[in-house]
């Protein structure tokens, strides 16, 4: 599971937290009953968006009718074997589609970067036949809901052209076209899949956006590591500062919103919530500004605390020791439990032991980021303007947008 929206439970509210959860258990099952378990770990926070999209634009008293809606799953162990209702139909199998070749790409992106083992040839040639079977079953499922994915294929074959004649002097927004092209399509076609034509305009200007800011910051979290092994990254090979990187982010950020702002939703809150204030949070995240409301503070701990130390177990306190090296499982039984985890999504929401340590370890989506949880949901901009359709759930300092 990646993306770079990855929203607090805190923030979000009970509310709230409960619409996220029934989109993302609904990409989870609609890749399961598409192309079988293991697509499932293909389950990505972004693509989620366009599920989120679609419901947000459609009446779901009529939802059934046009494809969208909801229904109850049966019993999973990452609901404590409860039954949930989870979303369903068109726009999830979008969400699957876009999920699956936003997976290939990162496959190809890695291959091409030579991370790991796939600077072996062997391993290589796997990992492409892999991409390339994503990209037939996201065409697949793409085509069931009337969207062509070869949008997204095209954009991933252009990016590698389009970074090899850049350099520096090269408009960065130059490298970020083919992400932009691709987010666009992607956006303006759940306004089709709800029935509101007219929402593809602002909401392909949304994806445009929503693809720049995700590319860069992909590549301001990369940036350290691609120089230490050598990779490609479009920040340092177009010599883009960091402080134009940030602007052109927050000018996203700020371009997503007014956008939004011309679509019509049905209940815009989930949409609002995710592409307005959590937006915000992944560029503060990404560019070391966030902070953690949670976190213990040093005098918690007692005045005589040393800097750094909270509570047991809490920000700050040393971490367990390893497991003795004796304990650890090899490589081949270590794979199986972890295809084991893989298959049952354990290892995205649940509670789960490192398949090959023993360790103990949440799930990422109980790996929560809490920056900013103090905020009244940052109801406001920093300019005191107050947001439409805040969807602040949960609120209880008096914010009144």
């Amino acid at each position: 599971m990646f993306g770079m929206v990855r929203p607090c439970r805190h923030r979000l509210g009970e509310t709230l937290t409960a619409q996220w959860m029934a989109h993302l258990c609904g990409l989870c099952l609609a890749l399961r009953g598409d192309h079988g378990q293991l697509a499932r770990i293909v389950t990505n926070y972004d693509g989620l968006l366009v599920s989120v999209l679609t419901e947000a634009q459609t009446n779901l008293a009529t939802g059934a009718s046009s494809g969208v809606g909801r229904r109850t799953a049966g019993p999973c162990p990452l609901r404590g074997m409860r039954t949930a209702s989870v979303a369903h139909g068109e726009g999830a199998r979008l969400a699957a589609a876009v999920s699956l070749v936003l997976a290939s790409a990162k496959v190809r992106d890695h291959v091409a970067d030579g991370d790991g083992l796939l600077a072996r040839a062997p391993v290589a040639r796997a990992a492409r036949r892999v991409a390339k079977g994503w990209d037939r079953a996201g065409a697949r499922t793409g085509s069931a809901v009337g969207f062509d994915t070869a949008v997204l294929v095209d954009a991933v074959d252009r990016q590698g052209g389009i970074e090899a004649l850049a350099g520096p002097g090269t408009p960065i927004l130059t490298v970020t076209e083919p992400t932009e092209t691709a987010t666009a399509a992607a956006f303006a076609h759940t306004a089709v899949l709800a029935g509101r034509p007219y929402n593809a305009g602002p909401l392909a200007e949304a994806g445009r956006l929503f693809g720049r800011l995700a590319h860069l910051l992909d590549a301001v979290e990369d940036r350290h590591a691609d120089a230490a092994s050598g990779a490609w990254n479009p920040i340092t090979a177009t010599g883009t500062s960091l402080m134009e990187a940030r602007r052109l982010a927050d000018d996203a950020v700020r371009g997503i919103r007014l956008a939004l702002r011309e679509a019509e939703f049905t209940d815009g809150r989930l949409v609002h919530r995710l592409l307005v204030h959590e937006l915000r949070t992944s560029v503060d995240r990404a560019f070391g500004t966030a902070t953690c409301a949670h976190a213990a503070a040093p005098e918690a701990a007692g005045p005589h605390a040393p800097p750094g130390t909270g509570a047991p177990g809490g920000p700050g306190a040393p971490l367990p020791p390893e497991p003795p090296r004796g304990n650890r499982r090899g490589l081949l039984a270590g794979c199986a439990v972890w295809l084991g985890l893989a298959c049952t999504c354990q290892m995205c929401c649940g509670t789960y032991q490192d398949p090959w340590t023993g360790e103990r370890k949440e799930g990422q989506c109980g790996n929560c980021d809490c920056s900013g949880c103090g905020d009244c949901c940052s109801c406001c901009d920093c300019c005191g303007n107050c947001c439409d359709n805040c969807g602040c759930d949960g609120c209880d300092c008096g914010c009144n947008c």
